[in-house]
C-alpha cells in the first residue's frame, strides 16, 4: 500500500476522535526482528511450532493455539505479510486479545482477522448449500470467545471482505490493519475492503494463530498511535493478573 494512501485512510479514521496526523506520530517499528522470537511469548503451542529461518517467521500449524506479543497495544497500525504453504491452510491474527486461551477453548478472546488459503474446505458453499461469499477465503473480521463487534459487511456476526483479493499458497499477501477506539479497518494487498466497529475490548495483546497448516510471516511492523478511551473495562487483563 502506498504511504500516501495509508496516511489518508488513517487521517479519516482519526478525525472523529479528535486526532490529526502530524510529524510527531511515531514511525513503524518491527514486531519481528527476522532473527529470533524476541518480543513474542508462546501461549499454548510448543517449541516446535514456531521457528525463524532466512528472515521468515515459520509456523508449523500444530498444535492449534497462539503466540502473543509480550505487551498490550491500544491504537495502532499493524502491517503484516503472510503466505500459506499448504492447500486449505487456516490461520489469522488476533487484535485486542487476551493473552490466554478462553475457558474451554484453544484460542483467546479477541478480534480475529482471518487468513485462509484459497482451497480452504467447503469454501464454495454454506452449511445449507447456498453459495458462500468469495471473500470468505480471507479477511473476515469478528469478535471471538466473548468479544463482540459490529460488522461493516455482515455475514452473521462476522464482517466479510467486499472483494476477494487473496493470493493462493506460496504467494505473499499483505494486511494493513488500522485499529482505533473500537474500530478496525483492514486493507488486503493494497486496498481497504473490510472492517468492524464498537469492539467491546479496545486494548490487548496481538496474537498469531497456529491452526493446522504451515504458514509463513514476514515484515511484521507496528505504528503505535495516541491512546484513546479504552479504560479498564475495555482492556484485556494482563497475563498473570
Amino acid at each position: 500500500m502506498k504511504i500516501r494512501t495509508l496516511r489518508t485512510a488513517v487521517c479519516a479514521l482519526l478525525l472523529p476522535v479528535g486526532l490529526v496526523w502530524s510529524a510527531d506520530v511515531p514511525q513503524f517499528r518491527d514486531l519481528f526482528n527476522g532473527r529470533d522470537l524476541t518480543g513474542w511469548v508462546d501461549v499454548n503451542t510448543s517449541k516446535e511450532t514456531w521457528a525463524v529461518k532466512d528472515g521468515l517467521l515459520i509456523c508449523k500449524g500444530q498444535p492449534i493455539g497462539v503466540m502473543r506479543t509480550d505487551r498490550q497495544y491500544e491504537n495502532f497500525i499493524l502491517h503484516i505479510e503472510w503466505r500459506h504453504m499448504e492447500p486449505g491452510g487456516n490461520s489469522g491474527v488476533f487484535v485486542w486479545s487476551e493473552g490466554v486461551p478462553a475457558p474451554g477453548k484453544q484460542l483467546p478472546k479477541g478480534c480475529e482477522v482471518q487468513m485462509l488459503e484459497l482451497e480452504y474446505p467447503f469454501i464454495n458453499r454454506q452449511p445449507d448449500g447456498s453459495p458462500r461469499p468469495l471473500a470468505y477465503v480471507h479477511g473476515e473480521v469478528w469478535g471471538t470467545n466473548g468479544m463482540t463487534t459490529v460488522p461493516d459487511n455482515p455475514r452473521g456476526n462476522r464482517s466479510m471482505s467486499l472483494e476477494n483479493r487473496c493470493k493462493g499458497r506460496g504467494e505473499w499477501n499483505t494486511y494493513d490493519i488500522v485499529a482505533v477506539d473500537g474500530v478496525i479497518k483492514l486493507a488486503v494487498n493494497g486496498k481497504f475492503v473490510n472492517g468492524v466497529s464498537q469492539a467491546t475490548v479496545r486494548k490487548g495483546y496481538l496474537c498469531l494463530e497456529s491452526e493446522g497448516a504451515e504458514i509463513h510471516f514476514r515484515n511484521i511492523r507496528i505504528m503505535e498511535l495516541p491512546p484513546g478511551l479504552a479504560g479498564p473495562e475495555r482492556t484485556a487483563p494482563l497475563v498473570g493478573e
